[in-house]
């Protein structure tokens, strides 16, 4: 028995792509942390398990739909992703043929309407499909893992994943992660100045254009190496003023 989990928020542009992909699942599980546009009726329309709570964190999200699963198996999605006819029989399997307690996926993402094959976004081996009794999600509240106690396989078949489908998006997401990132930083201990957040930014831009090659992956390659570096400086930057907050306190 396979169960998928998905965790959504305000993702009805993507989620009945990625619910239809595995509505042969044996189990689809959702958690929303309070959707305020379509994500919920979408999601009920392919299954009854959709939960509304509120939102810890990453890992602590998908740890809870974890814990509601049934399955054997536990196929983890994000609400963007889409699993191809391929990958399905790959996954199935993958299910019953090999001695493995999880499986890594590579993952072909988009940008901006274009797959990137470059700048370490391909091939983006994601660990997703595993015994539930053996994985566990980490409590990083962004940039989560799956720990998973035994042998780790990889499936040839990639996950399909539309990252940023317009400029509105990358700004969006910049945002977002740039604050939870600098959440994550300040939790650590780490300190910044404006020179570390321009040294960041700068360095990113430099590793995904130049040396991760995402240059070949044309203007959109460029807009991607932009965003990347963008979200290091703003990352840096926010985690300063988390900084200075704290001193003032």
């Amino acid at each position: 028995m396979l169960s998928v989990i998905v965790i959504t928020k305000n993702e009805a542009e993507h989620i009945g792509r990625c619910l239809a992909s595995v509505a042969w699942a044996d189990e689809i599980i959702v958690l929303d942390s309070g959707s305020t546009d379509d994500t919920i009726a979408i999601c009920q329309s392919f299954t009854d398990q959709v939960f509304v709570t509120d939102w810890p964190g990453f890992g602590p999200q998908k740890q809870r739909a974890l814990d509601k699963a049934r399955g054997d198996w536990v196929l983890s999605l994000d609400a963007d992703e889409e699993v191809s006819p391929e990958l399905k029989a790959e996954i199935l399997e993958a299910m019953q043929t090999h001695n493995a307690q999880g499986f890594e996926i590579p993952r072909l993402s988009s940008y901006c309407g274009r797959q990137i094959r470059h700048g370490g976004w391909w091939p983006d081996y994601v660990l997703r499909l595993f015994r539930r009794d053996a994985g566990r999600f980490s409590a990083d509240v962004v940039h989560e893992r799956i720990t998973v106690n035994g042998t780790i396989n990889r499936l040839l078949n990639p996950l399909r994943h539309e990252a940023f489908v317009d400029p509105e998006e990358v700004l969006r997401k910049i945002n977002s992660y740039s604050s939870l990132g600098a959440q994550k930083l300040l939790s650590n201990d780490q300190s910044a100045n404006l020179g570390l957040a321009i040294a960041k930014g700068f360095w990113t831009f430099i590793r995904t254009y130049f040396i991760k090659a995402a240059i070949l992956d044309g203007p959109e390659g460029l807009m991607l190496a932009i965003s990347n570096a963008e979200g290091s400086y703003y990352k840096y930057l926010k985690l300063r003023d988390l900084r200075n907050k704290t001193r003032a306190k």
